[in-house]
């Protein structure tokens, strides 16, 4: 294998073939190019694979042998089906891990999405519930990791940081994951944390609600405490966010929390023009009380909604994807995932992520200079 296959081949040529006779009539890396491929030019289920491969077969000749054509989507469901999720997934990271740059000084955000048109009423099986690791700054997808629903995301968040070398890097997470077995683990691996305080936690939450009920009746006049404010306008909505820091209190319900250093305050007014609405959020972290730092940090969380998610819903029709079968849910999402790591750090077109996508599929000038400048991050 040559070119943009040959990465490829590096990281998923040790993928067990789940086929008795080792799959002689089509090769399963060359399998694996091919899917994730045509994921980045648009395809979005086993059948656009196909579709999609038998159009550029000459293309895809370039690269790798085919000698015996393109696989059929029957061919392709059953393969990916029957693959083992694991060594798939530790593949796709050592994939990912051959480009990406360092996580120190950098956000990591992590955050669970259901792929709602997974379910399986006949066979019993819920929709597939997967939790992601999203480098905030370079908008890569570093780690996916399935989970049975989303009440196991608690313990396997624990999981997915051992996966990463996540040194002087800040992890940010929502609320349910504001436990202390988190927190503990994500200072031992050397990294800062920043935790959303909800009702999960009561006491803490009663707690920090009191507190900045507090600095509120002193109007915020209060020694350590450091205040940022940002106003942004959107489709017509004015939101306006006030960000409050200040030293954690030395008293003994923060002390169970490894490393902890700060505590803050996050006022929100949204105002659409017709009604207005406000809503107080809590945190705390592992990083000094530096309320710019910490303020773009909480914003840079939303990333992984908006540059993730959002992207695999409307951009790669993940909520309405029916591939179901087996460990094909798991294998598909990780297609989606790879390709927009691909799609997100191409400089060589300058259009969005679906734009991208139709280009590539269009013109293979188009495609080659995306492959190229993907290989040589």
């Amino acid at each position: 294998m040559t070119g943009p296959a040959a990465i490829v081949s590096k990281c998923f040529e040790n993928i067990t073939d789940p086929r008795v006779d080792r799959g002689h009539n089509y090769d399963l890396v060359e399998m694996i190019f091919i899917t994730l491929t045509a994921a980045v030019c648009g395809a979005n289920g086993w059948v656009d694979v196909e579709r999609f491969a038998k159009a550029k077969i000459d293309w895809f000749r370039r690269y790798v042998k085919l000698d015996n054509g393109i696989p059929s989507h029957d061919t392709l469901g059953r393969v990916f089906s029957n693959l083992d999720t694991g060594e798939f997934l530790t593949a796709m990271h050592q994939w990912v891990d051959h480009f990406a740059s360092s996580l120190r000084d950098k956000g990591v955000a992590i955050d669970g999405k259901v792929l709602r048109g997974s379910f399986d009423h006949a066979a019993g099986k819920s929709p597939l519930h997967t939790i992601t690791a999203f480098a905030t700054e370079t908008k890569l997808v570093l780690r996916q990791m399935p989970v049975d629903d989303k009440s196991n995301e608690i313990p396997a968040v624990p999981q997915l940081l051992e996966l990463l070398d996540l040194a002087g890097s800040v992890v940010t997470l929502d609320a349910m994951h504001c436990q202390k077995e988190t927190a503990k683990r994500i200072v031992a691996a050397e990294a800062d944390y920043i935790l959303t305080v909800k009702g999960n936690q009561g006491n803490l939450a009663n707690r920090l609600s009191e507190l900045f009920l507090e600095y509120g009746e002193q109007r915020y006049r209060v020694e350590g405490l450091r205040k940022h404010v940002t106003v942004e306008t959107s489709r017509g909505r004015d939101e306006r966010r006030e960000y409050y820091t200040i030293a954690v209190p030395g008293e003994p319900l923060f002390a169970d929390w490894a490393g902890i250093k700060s505590i803050g305050m996050i006022f929100r007014v949204r105002d659409d023009g017709n009604v207005r609405h406000s809503e107080a959020t809590y945190f705390i972290s592992s990083l000094p009380p530096k309320v710019k730092k910490l303020s773009r940090r909480i914003r840079d969380h939303w990333k992984i909604e908006n540059s993730e998610h959002y992207i695999l819903d409307v951009t790669f029709s993940e909520d309405a994807s029916r591939i179901r079968a087996g460990s094909s849910p798991e294998i598909s999402a990780a297609f989606r995932r790879m390709a927009l790591n691909i799609l997100q750090q191409d400089t060589t077109v300058k259009d969005s992520i679906r734009g991208k996508r139709l280009r590539a599929g269009w013109d293979e000038t188009v495609l080659d200079a995306i492959y190229a400048g993907f290989n040589r991050a």
